[in-house]
């Protein structure tokens, strides 16, 4: 692989896209379970159900002839309330960036997470990115210009 080749994902890539989310997941030290781990048919119903909505959300990949899709990059258009220093009513969410082990350190993820940037940018009323970086791929968002927030982001997992 020595042509870098992104293109937006399709519905018949929301499979790729679950199986690129369980290795991010792994990566950040997540236990994702087996192949028939609950939360797999879960994420492939919701891939499928964003894929079907090309004006809120947007996924780019880039595949390898003989491994399929090997890289990816995911974003959503959030509804969010203006401020002074955004008057935009919208925020993307970037997530999702993975690559295949076999294929790291070539500039899948960056070609991915660029060609998302432009939908942003280019096809979307965003005004705002944000995104949750792990430590391998910090480097990589502040070479394309973000920044770290001034307020940390916090979780609290309600119980159902």
């Amino acid at each position: 692989m020595t042509d870098i080749q992104v293109r937006r994902a399709k519905p018949d890539d929301a499979e790729a896209l679950v199986r690129l989310r369980g290795l991010m997941l792994a990566a950040m030290g997540t236990d994702i379970g087996g192949p028939d781990a609950p939360w797999r048919p879960i994420a492939l119903a919701w891939f499928a159900e964003r894929l079907a909505t090309p004006d809120t959300f947007a996924a780019y990949v880039v595949d390898d002839p003989a491994a399929g899709v090997v890289a990816g990059a995911a974003g959503d258009v959030l509804v969010h309330p203006p401020g002074p220093k955004d008057l935009s009513t919208y925020r993307g969410h970037l997530y999702n960036v993975s690559t295949e082990p076999d294929f790291r350190r070539r500039g899948l993820a960056r070609a991915c997470v660029g060609a998302l940037m432009d939908w942003f940018r280019d096809e979307t009323p965003v005004g705002v990115v944000e995104l949750h970086a792990t430590d391998l791929g910090i480097e990589l968002y502040r070479e394309l210009g973000f920044i770290e927030s001034r307020y940390p982001a916090l979780r609290l997992h309600l119980t159902r």
